[in-house]
């Protein structure tokens, strides 16, 4: 065993390990192998090799600079040079630039490393689906058939101005723009279709001139298609659409590199500020990402990548700065400018963008406010709270929760930085949606017993379907979170989040860890498999990310003037999976009918697709998004006083009579010094 305890410490000797995206850390003696370290940890690391250095399997990104989340600095030298093991198998099967092999690369400092979705064994179920929705094609990039008359000498004119002639006569479209790259292949093309081309013309929404992003000889088959991305700040999704019929091609999504950079956006930005070259390098690492992720699209499609002709994507201000190359500095302190709000347009080239055609056109929705970004806006889009006669709430949950309150009189929109524990990260078990993660769970409040089903096995884990031999990983933000409501529903856990001992809950499955206690949900270790736990850090991760999302909607509801909503979206990948009953149990969203509590999948994947496939729809956007009022809850006062009351579950003043309705919540409390009020705060003790 390597791993050396805080108590047994030689600075000297040991060195502190962090593997992202799953958070787990511990501390290792010098030369010990990252793959080892990982291994200790329970780290998903793939290797089939043996530490050989032949599958690579392994391969792992290490990060250096300064990490003011993780309180560490990463030095050049926090792991072994460079061997020849490894220029072996770069030389012959190649290895991605800044890439190690676990198995080789050995810890010589602290250190934060990355493993990348394909070094995982247990991969990512990337839950950003497309959703199903009626949307009139009307996109940007079209084709045009057309027959182009022959030079005449006793008429000269240029082979550019006699396809404008007849664009113009054929299809009533303005004297287009074209850039040289394609006009140099003008000539060869009408001559070898025989004075007959396609053309593929981009007219955006604002009625300017059109362009020429490409031109085939006679008549192109090869299809037309553009990308809907969500870039998020943990996961990437992206769908390919037929720009013709609107059918989406292929989705596919992967895991936000920058996660190695800092979980949340905050630790982005600050990472941004402590080190020189940050921005970049996570500029960078998510466009290689974007690549990687098209191609995956591509392929799977059978499409070619020079029939990718446009691309819309969303994302939150941090993203969206860093996707573009603007350093965000600016988004880490009052008064948060944008270097940028408007939208934006641009070729793909000018964002690295070489899986696709490289006249491609990329579209960015514009931003709300400084904390509320082109996401929020897709959101707005796909869900129209401006057009709603009933007060909704709309709530994209994810590491950063972007909410939207409104109707037809009034919008406004907030961010609330709920962080990463609803993503499974910070959590003792955690892990992201992959298979083997717990997703499901209910604790019988008379046995105090659970049942759960984890990803990939459809049975739960007391039915005699259930595999015996079923891999149980770890448990997810969708587990997680009923997991904890689950909890309290059974009386294992007060109104504070304390869980209680084996004598105060009546079952052996509450151990005491440290001074407090956990809540045993599967112990795998006689067979080699992990314990899975609910610990009472775990409980704290989760209050507060539930008070920032809770404290963000109320401060709206505050702004609006009201007490209450008529109903409730849950959007995001995330939003998708939880239990509406179970949100509400913990307090997450305020209190309203539980049929009134609807999700609307990826809303910023779909308003992404509306505004690929509609370009009016561009215009609807921007027009929306200079009426919604933004709330700022980084510098109003009440945002802290509705997160400190949000910190009971559900909460410590709000009533919530429709959750009364359907679940009572018992009046236990494991606060040893004191009594519990009738909110879930706790009384001094005499």
């Amino acid at each position: 065993m390597t791993v050396i305890t805080d108590t047994l410490r030689d600075p000297a000797a040991d060195a502190l390990v962090i593997f992202t995206p799953s958070g787990k850390r511990g501390r290792f003696a010098v030369g010990t192998p990252v793959l080892h370290a990982a291994r200790q940890l329970g780290v998903d690391l793939d290797s089939v090799c043996g530490g050989r250095g032949i599958c690579s399997k392994c391969q792992i990104t290490p990060s250096y600079g300064e990490f003011s989340k993780h309180g560490v600095t990463v030095a050049e030298g926090a792991l072994t040079d460079w061997n020849a093991v490894e220029e072996r198998y770069k030389s012959k099967r190649g290895l991605i630039d800044g890439r190690r092999l676990g198995c080789q690369a050995r810890i010589q400092g602290d250190v934060v490393i990355d493993v990348p979705p394909e070094s995982q064994v247990h991969r990512q179920v990337v839950r950003k689906a497309v959703t199903a929705r009626d949307i009139v094609m009307d996109p940007a990039v079209r084709l045009y058939f057309v027959e182009v008359a022959e030079p005449d000498m006793d008429e000269p004119s240029g082979d550019l101005e006699r396809l404008a002639d007849a664009l113009a006569a054929q299809w009533q479209v303005a004297r287009p723009n074209v850039a040289l790259s394609v006009l140099a292949r003008l000539q060869p093309a009408l001559r070898k279709g025989q004075w007959q081309v396609t053309v593929a013309l981009y007219q955006d929404h604002r009625g300017g001139a059109p362009e020429i992003l490409d031109i085939w000889p006679g008549l192109y088959e090869g299809g037309l298609f553009g990308l809907a991305i969500d870039l998020g700040s943990t996961t990437i999704a992206a769908h390919l659409c037929d720009l013709v019929s609107g059918e989406v091609r292929a989705s596919s999504g992967v895991m936000n590199p920058q996660i190695r950079f800092g979980e949340d956006l905050m630790s982005r930005v600050s990472y941004a500020m402590m080190n020189p070259t940050g921005a970049a390098e996570m500029t960078a690492a998510v466009r290689v990402a974007l690549n990687g992720l098209v191609q995956v699209l591509t392929t799977e499609a059978g499409v070619a990548p020079a029939a990718v002709l446009e691309a819309v994507i969303v994302c939150n201000p941090v993203m969206h700065h860093l996707l573009l190359g603007i350093d965000p500095v600016e988004l880490g302190q009052a008064p948060f400018a944008l270097a940028v709000s408007s939208s934006i347009t641009l070729a793909a080239s000018e964002l690295d963008l070489t899986s696709v055609n490289p006249r491609a056109q990329v579209y960015l929705l514009p931003c709300i406010a400084g904390h509320v970004g082109a996401d929020a806006a897709a959101v707005a889009l796909s869900e129209e709270p401006d057009k709603s006669t009933d007060l909704a709430l709309i709530v994209d949950v994810g590491t950063n929760a972007e909410i939207l309150l409104g109707n037809t009189t009034r919008v406004l929109a907030c961010s609330s930085p709920t962080g990463p524990a609803f993503e499974g990260a910070q959590i003792s078990a955690g892990q992201r949606a992959a298979p083997g993660a717990i997703e499901r769970i209910e604790i019988d409040p008379i046995s105090k017993e659970p049942r759960f089903r984890i990803i990939g096995v459809d049975a739960w884990s007391d039915d005699p379907a259930f595999p015996a031999d079923a891999q149980i990983t770890g448990i997810c933000g969708s587990g997680i979170i009923e997991a904890v409501a689950e909890l309290r529903m059974a009386g294992l856990l007060d109104a504070s989040g304390l869980i209680g001992s084996a004598e105060q809950t009546g079952t052996a499955r509450c151990i005491p860890e440290g001074r407090t206690y956990s809540y045993v949900i599967h112990d795998g270790r006689e067979a080699g498999g992990p314990l899975i736990s609910v610990t009472q850090g775990d409980i704290r991760a989760i209050q507060l990310a539930k008070s920032a999302l809770y404290a963000g909607a109320r401060l709206l509801m505050d702004e609006m003037g009201v007490d209450h909503v008529d109903r409730v979206v849950l959007a995001g990948a995330f939003g998708a999976h939880i239990s509406p009953k179970h949100a509400m149990v913990l307090g997450m969203i305020p209190d309203v009918a539980l049929d009134k509590v609807t999700s609307a999948g990826n809303a910023a994947g779909t308003g992404a697709r509306i505004a690929l496939l509609n370009r009016a729809s561009r215009g609807e956007i921007e027009a929306t998004v200079k009426r919604i009022t933004k709330v700022e809850t980084a510098i109003e006062p009440r945002f802290q006083e509705h997160f400190i009351a949000a910190n009971a579950i559900p909460h410590a003043t709000d009533p919530f009579p429709e959750l009364a309705q359907v679940v009572t919540l018992p009046h236990v409390s494991f606060n040893p010094k004191g009594e519990m009020d009738a909110g879930g705060r706790r009384r001094r003790g005499r």
